[in-house]
């Protein structure tokens, strides 16, 4: 029951900075939110990809919690809303993934984290090996 009532609340916080932000998110069927901004033209990366991105991590309050000017990494190493929401992406494209917390780290605090918390990624994908 607890899991519904976090679902239902990322939802709703994440319906709400859409709504603040003017984005023209789509929502995926898990409840992960993404826009493109910018369409690459490069390859899309799959669940096994290697990619290099720069991102900018932030919670809907505005707080930032991470940062990388160019971060190489296996897509199956991330947390589950990268994975489903990187493919959307293609090389050299821009946008934004919303990830509530049932596709990141959950109910649990996870460092500068609070558990429960809706994440939002303004992602650069520069390549995909």
């Amino acid at each position: 029951m607890k899991k519904q009532k976090f679902k239902h609340k990322n939802e709703e916080e994440i319906k709400a900075y859409i709504a603040k932000h003017q984005l023209e998110a789509q929502r995926t069927e898990s409840g992960l939110y993404y826009q493109i901004v910018k369409q690459g033209e490069g390859a899309s990366p799959d669940p096994d990809s290697n990619i290099t991105i720069a991102y900018l991590g932030y919670l809907t309050n505005g707080t930032i919690f991470d940062q990388n000017e160019r971060l190489e990494i296996n897509l199956s190493e991330v947390i589950s809303g990268w994975i489903e929401g990187m493919p959307y992406f293609k090389e050299g494209g821009e946008g934004i993934l919303l990830i509530p917390s049932h596709l990141a780290y959950g109910k649990t605090d996870y460092g500068n984290i609070p558990g429960g918390s809706v994440l939002i990624f303004d992602i650069q994908l520069i390549s995909v090996s």
